[in-house]
């Protein structure tokens, strides 16, 4: 019965629109759903360096090396909040860290596709951050505090991260028609991949309807996904570039973008591991993280010097 009368109260706290603090009651699926959106997103901003650190001696002029690394410890600086954020839910970092170098973990399916251009890192930041850009927007609105906090200031600058990545695309395409058609052909090979950032939709996600009715997420995958596609079309448009879509229309009617029905076999084979990028991922991060062992150690052994000077 207390059970009962927790979860009433504790539904009741999250319809009125507060916030649930790490020190409230809360039911223990509410957690592990937490732990897992919260880490995977994690994950993400980390393995997410990936694509901009193979780029960045690579990069056309001193300006977009600047802009690259700058981005990239934007990315670092999400992960820690997120990871912050998941052990305020007695998840210890470390554990989330050896999920994710044990294949274990999830992290978003895009960064299994290599970056073969430099148009792709337009794309990266235009497409992919732009449809990230959409889905944190709504996490602002999350139930969890200490989520919903760290989301304000990642959204701002994955804001940055998306019109820079634009202007890259918006500057191949004022250029010569090579590079016009180099952008036009990394569109190409991101635009359905990016799509299927948001998910499933319907019945195919299974964590969507209780994490829609505990305010974990506050909007559904699909219409996510709809915002993107009528965010992006116009401004592809006005660059000259073809959505690879033969079905993309508008719907007057119901003032949106219809597109084809998205292929969900290349999604759920990406997540099981067998995308292009998945091996080399989780190997990078795991070197780095072995390789930095002894920077923890440091720190770990002068923060116990510090405190027997304290006591």
């Amino acid at each position: 019965m207390e059970d009962i009368k927790n979860l009433e109260h504790f539904q009741a706290k999250i319809d009125r629109g507060d916030k649930i603090e790490p020190n409230d009651w809360m039911p223990d699926a509410y957690r592990k759903s937490l732990v897992r959106m919260m880490s995977q997103h994690a994950h993400s901003e980390i393995v997410g360096m990936l694509p901009e650190g193979n780029w960045l001696t690579r990069a056309p002029s001193l300006r977009r090396k600047m802009i690259a690394m700058a981005k990239i410890q934007d990315e670092a600086g999400h992960g820690l909040y997120l990871y912050s954020a998941a052990e305020t839910l007695g998840t210890p970092r470390e554990e989330l860290l050896h999920a994710l170098h044990t294949g274990k973990a999830k992290y978003s399916s895009i960064f299994n596709y290599p970056t073969l251009t430099w148009a792709d890192m337009g794309m990266v930041g235009w497409l992919v951050d732009g449809a990230a850009m959409v889905n944190q927007v709504s996490l602002i609105g999350t139930s969890y505090g200490p989520y919903s906090r760290a989301m304000v200031r990642i959204c701002k600058e994955e804001a940055f991260h998306n019109r820079q990545g634009y202007e890259i695309v918006a500057t191949l395409c004022d250029g010569t028609p090579e590079q016009k058609e180099m952008a036009q052909e990394a569109l190409n090979r991101w635009w359905w991949p990016s799509l299927m950032m948001f998910g499933p939709k319907g019945e195919a996600s299974v964590h969507s309807e209780q994490s829609l009715k505990w305010k974990i997420k506050t909007e559904d995958n699909e219409s996510l996904r709809q915002s993107f596609i009528d965010m992006t079309v116009p401004q592809a448009e006005a660059r000259g570039l073809k959505i690879p879509d033969d079905n993309l229309k508008w719907n007057e009617e119901e003032n949106r973008y219809e597109y084809s029905e998205i292929q969900w076999d290349e999604f759920f084979n990406v997540i099981k591991g067998n995308g292009v990028m998945n091996s080399k991922r989780v190997a990078a991060r795991k070197d780095a993280h072995d390789n930095g062992a002894w920077v923890r150690d440091a720190a770990e052994a002068y923060a116990k010097k510090q405190a027997q000077k304290v006591a």
